[in-house]
């Protein structure tokens, strides 16, 4: 059934107050090859035969191959909970929660997922709302320029190339530079970021730097001398973001513990499927002390006038939808599925579950055929 907000004689008299015949003439500066033509579409199918007929296409696929094109964009087991839970049409349909007061459970979602990434992460903050990884180090790089003043970021090239790549368009819009440090070549510490090569970058006096960006482990699979990285940029006044895979944050030092401002990454690795590019989750976090420079969402928990236990979006002087001017970022939408997506991925496995599958991950990579399980551990 078509459904249209305004009556025939609605239309007639905006129509009338526009001074045209009708609503093609709205179109006529687009040259006639350029406009919509109806479409030529086969006869309708059955349910059955339309079944039929996508279960054929989708046999054409090849899922048994091993790719190596997303440089850690993979396929992983995903519980069968988390898609049951998501199907829930509460979830399923919710929308950016503007209202509070008729978004009480997607906010309680949000809320739970900046929960638990804060104790992955160690950070003080954590926002929602970024599309991906990429675009979530890169506004982390951002949010350096705009804490210190300042205009040029480091970022080592053992950071993912397609989030360098994002690094171009993002600071091109807002003429600001950067610069990548090379990596190690031969002998000790190769294929990681050439510490020698950082400090000199760093005491550049043409170009002060805002931020430097560091991957852990970085795109080629390698640990990063994290603390000595941290340590050079805030010797030079600069901020340090760590550019963290989730997953291995089970077994490995949360950001803050070598004392990373922002931490930013990729959250797919966290009960999504690889689904042909998206949409996934940009994590960020941060410092109490940058909590103004953070983009995206933030969700509070208080009381309403009852007494009663309430959420609420936080700090929405930052946010776009108030002063859009002056927001931390324009570039967010609405992730809350795919943050509730993880939510329930990390709150089904558990420390201990989500420290077995960090071992089995590097296990494998060290030696395929080791056992698909590993010994189980307690929670």
């Amino acid at each position: 059934m078509a459904y249209g907000p305004h009556t025939e004689g609605e239309r007639g008299r905006m129509l009338e107050a526009l001074g045209i015949a009708s609503v093609d003439a709205l179109f006529e500066v687009i040259p006639p090859s350029a406009r919509a033509t109806s479409l030529d579409l086969a006869p309708a199918l059955t349910e059955l035969e339309l079944m039929e007929y996508l279960g054929r296409l989708a046999g054409r696929n090849r899922i048994d191959l091993v790719s190596f094109l997303g440089a850690g964009v993979y396929r992983h087991h995903v519980p069968p909970v988390v898609d049951q839970i998501l199907l829930r049409g509460e979830f399923y349909t919710a929308y950016t929660p503007y209202q509070p007061e008729i978004s009480q459970g997607t906010l309680q979602t949000i809320y739970e997922y900046q929960s638990l990434l804060a104790e992955l992460t160690g950070m003080d903050v954590v926002s929602a709302s970024h599309y991906d990884g990429a675009a979530a180090t890169a506004e982390a790089a951002l949010m350096t320029c705009r804490a210190t003043g300042r205009e040029h970021v480091l970022v080592s090239r053992g950071v993912h190339p397609h989030f360098r790549e994002t690094f171009e368009t993002y600071f091109a819009g807002a003429n600001l530079t950067f610069a990548e440090v090379p990596l190690l070549v031969g002998g000790p510490g190769a294929g990681t970021t050439d510490l020698a090569a950082l400090e000199r970058m760093l005491a550049d006096p043409a170009h002060p730097v805002a931020g430097v960006v560091a991957g852990h482990p970085s795109v080629l699979g390698l640990l990063e001398p994290m603390e000595e990285i941290g340590r050079l940029a805030h010797g030079a006044g600069a901020l340090f973001v760590a550019v963290v895979e989730p997953v291995s944050l089970a077994v490995l030092a949360p950001p803050a513990a070598y004392d990373a401002d922002i931490a930013a990454g990729e959250g797919q690795s966290l009960g999504m499927p690889a689904q042909y590019g998206g949409p996934y989750l940009g994590i960020m976090a941060c410092r109490d002390s940058l909590i103004r420079q953070i983009p995206g969402r933030l969700i509070g928990m208080t009381g309403d006038a009852e007494g009663k236990r309430a959420y609420v979006m936080t700090l929405r002087a930052r946010e776009q939808d108030i002063r859009r001017e002056r927001a931390a970022s324009n570039i967010c939408t609405n992730q809350a599925l795919c943050a509730l997506s993880v939510s329930i991925y990390i709150a089904a496995l558990g420390p201990g579950g989500l420290r077995d599958v960090a071992a089995m991950g590097a296990a494998r990579a060290a030696d395929p055929s080791s056992p698909r399980h590993p010994p189980a551990t307690s929670a």
